[in-house]
């Protein structure tokens, strides 16, 4: 209890006795902090799904063939383990397949409701929106909701949306972000981009930049992905940062970058400004702008 209440999952709290208890001093007991009341499953923004996937057997195992991987040509440690790209094994196993999907609507249901809530104005003038990689549809069924009047568009590999019902400003289309985007105003990419290599996401954001108008048009690409502080020394934002950029290198093709880094990519895809918002702790909300 010692190391859970030092590491603030639990609070310590003194608990008063009932009459005729015979420890006048009281005593103590214990509540879960308001960070891991996010693990709970009834919780409206709980984060289990999200934990149970990353702690799952399939994505600790590359961890134990880093070793292994370090000595051969493989380009991840996961296909060292498994054989298979993730991608490749998600889109083959049902069972990868739908934990990495609630795993992301969990993720997906906090961050949108930061969102909405502190950073509305991102979706103002724009008719319409397409969420490049969203999965089952938890971000843009929340942007449909708030704003009813942008039509929005989820856009995933078709095993994905397959079976998705849309509603009257919500529409759900399977494809391959590798080569086109369903047109819009704007594009949303939310923990996308953060998967690829720079060559891969360069060709994302180029399919990016055709599926939206120029920036004088309304056109903009808003995306939700981490922003790594590397010139602020060490500190333990920076730490966990680190250790997810760790993640990406084991499980994917991607990485964490800096600022320095999304700008060369985005110059180099097209886009001629960007903007950073720092709103959601880990990850910013950045706006990145086509010439």
């Amino acid at each position: 209890m010692r190391i859970l209440i030092n590491s603030g999952f639990f609070l310590k709290q003194s608990v008063s006795t009932t009459p005729g208890d015979n420890d006048e001093e009281g005593g103590e007991g214990y509540l879960l902090a308001p960070a891991s009341r996010l693990l709970l499953k009834e919780v409206p923004l709980s984060l289990r799904s999200y934990l149970l996937a990353a702690m799952d057997p399939v994505m600790l195992d590359p961890w134990q063939h880093m070793s292994k991987w370090f000595q051969n040509d493989d380009v991840t440690s996961f296909y060292t383990t498994h054989g298979k790209m993730f991608w490749d094994m998600a889109s083959q196993e049902s069972k990868l397949n739908q934990f990495f999907n609630e795993a992301m609507a969990s993720d997906s249901r906090l961050v949108t409701s930061v969102i909405i809530k502190h950073c509305g104005s991102v979706f103002e003038a724009i008719d319409s929106i397409v969420d490049v990689g969203g999965g089952t549809g938890t971000v843009v069924e929340a942007i449909a909701k708030a704003f009813p009047n942008i039509r929005c568009i989820n856009f995933d590999l078709p095993h994905v949306v397959d079976g998705l019902v849309g509603t009257k400003n919500l529409s759900y289309v399977g494809g391959d972000m590798f080569e086109a985007i369903p047109k819009a105003d704007a594009v949303f990419l939310k923990w996308i981009l953060h998967d690829w290599s720079d060559e891969e996401c360069m060709k994302i954001l180029k399919r990016c930049r055709e599926a939206i108008p120029s920036k004088e048009n309304g056109g903009k690409l808003i995306i939700i992905d981490m922003v790594l502080k590397v010139d602020e020394g060490e500190n333990d934002l920076l730490k966990t940062q680190l250790f997810l950029d760790m993640r990406m290198m084991t499980l994917v093709t991607g990485r964490e970058r800096s600022e320095k880094e999304w700008a060369k990519l985005f110059f180099d895809a097209g886009f001629s400004d960007y903007k950073i918002t720092p709103v959601l702790g880990l990850r910013s909300l950045i706006e990145a702008y086509p010439s």
